[in-house]
């Protein structure tokens, strides 16, 4: 009995974490900075118009437009949780986390997560009844519809970030505390465990099938209806207007797809810092930035709307 409680108290419980961020990198700061700095702005600034635009604009009082709102907060919220604390760790040199601090990133950074890969499922579908059932566009897609799908998104999405929080929160972390990323994130954490993570890998890899590859299966079938539809439209004006429809969708699923496939396409046992910070970039601060930039830019609608807006608040 003695030789147990001697063992228990020499593991000294972690109550803080250190990041290890991009101090492999010390020449790179500066340059880091000004990046995230920059980025974090655009993300932001971008989103934030999005919404209001969207909010403001009775033309994009539509379903489409109303996702995208929704898109915009899941965006601000990523880059929100992860780039204030990288531009602290950067600029103080100080990378430090508490234990709460870490488990409320990580809640955030899933919930966010998880809900725009099912948020672009939603909109998937979206697409689909437009192009592919447009005379019942306005029955299927009613406002309480919409509501209730992308209320669904969000409450499903804050369980499944509650669960893999608390089952985190659950483990005993005694030993190295140092998480090789530039934020928290279940694969570091479950290789600093000092109890057994076989439940938590099993449902981080549920999560992964369910988010990952069942929405991603989804949203190819969504797409393989809509090219099917518009490639039976005769006339080259009316499969451009439909494709115009979608496309900024489709790249924006492109992009989000790739980057999270790369940073969880392998298992826990595999996992490798640097490949997985370059994917923390993709999908927590590229996706966020790149995204209100594709809609505003490639959706005419959004860019109008943007145009009088902006005028409207010089007045």
């Amino acid at each position: 009995m003695e030789p147990e409680e001697t063992l228990k108290s020499n593991q000294t419980l972690v109550t803080e974490f250190v990041l290890e961020g991009f101090s492999e990198h010390p020449t790179l700061r500066l340059l880091l900075i000004t990046c995230f700095l920059a980025l974090y702005m655009v993300a932001f600034i971008g989103n934030a118009l999005i919404i209001a635009v969207v909010y403001f604009s009775t033309t994009l009082h539509r379903p489409m437009y109303f996702f995208l709102s929704n898109l915009a907060t899941m965006d601000i919220i990523c880059t929100s949780t992860i780039l204030p604390k990288v531009l602290v760790g950067l600029i103080a040199q100080d990378n430090t986390i508490s234990f709460i601090g870490c488990m409320a990133q990580l809640f955030f950074l899933v919930w966010s997560g998880s809900s725009e890969l099912l948020l672009l499922s939603v909109m998937a579908f979206d697409r689909y009844v437009a192009i592919c059932r447009p005379l019942h566009y306005d029955s299927v897609m009613r406002p309480v519809v919409c509501v209730t799908l992308a209320g669904s998104v969000w409450v499903i999405c804050a369980l499944n970030a509650s669960i893999n929080m608390s089952l985190t929160a659950l483990l005993t972390f005694c030993g190295p505390h140092v998480i090789t990323h530039f934020f928290c994130e279940i694969p570091p954490l479950l290789l600093l465990s000092c109890s057994p993570t076989r439940i938590n890998n099993i449902m981080t890899v549920l999560a992964d099938s369910f988010y990952g590859f069942t929405n991603f299966m989804l949203t190819l079938a969504s797409y393989g209806y809509i090219v099917g539809s518009i490639l039976r439209i005769r006339s080259t004006e009316g499969k451009r207007r439909a494709f115009s429809t979608c496309s900024s969708h489709l790249i924006v699923v492109s992009v989000y797809y790739t980057a999270v496939s790369y940073a969880y396409i392998s298992p826990v046992s595999s996992y490798n810092p640097e490949r997985s910070k370059v994917a923390g970039v993709l999908y927590t601060v590229v996706s966020p930035t790149l995204n209100p930039l594709i809609y505003t830019l490639r959706n005419a609608e959004v860019h109008s709307a943007l145009a009088k807006f902006v005028l409207f608040s010089k007045r």
